[in-house]
């Protein structure tokens, strides 16, 4: 049960890193003028990171606890999957959300 609880663990920092990557492919992905198509693909995952490191990291500026952990978390995930759907790329947006809702769920189940 270890072992499932760690892979656990590294499916979390992926999904993380996943919400990003969408993000970032949404704003490269619009038909916009270059330098924009820039700025949206790099900014948008800069604004999450900067969010992440204020109120979701273990070592976040503003801890977040239950129910308004549970809405960021759902809001920052939730942009991910948003991102996706915006990009065109549903498949991947109903693939990504269900991998975040097991792991999450899981996360709590397990305390992690």
């Amino acid at each position: 049960m270890r072992t499932v609880k760690a892979v656990n663990l590294g499916v979390l920092f992926l999904i993380e890193l996943g919400a990003l990557a969408a993000v970032g492919y949404w704003g490269f992905t619009r038909d916009v003028a270059t330098p924009l198509t820039w700025v949206l693909g790099l900014g948008g995952p800069a604004v999450l990171v900067v969010l992440w490191a204020l109120f979701g990291s273990q070592k976040a500026s503003y801890k977040t606890r239950g129910a308004v952990r549970v809405g960021f978390e759902a809001v920052w995930f939730g942009t991910g999957v948003a991102a996706l759907f915006a990009a065109g790329a549903a498949a991947w947006a109903v693939a990504f959300a269900a991998v975040v809702a097991v792991s999450k769920a899981l996360a709590v189940i397990w305390r992690q």
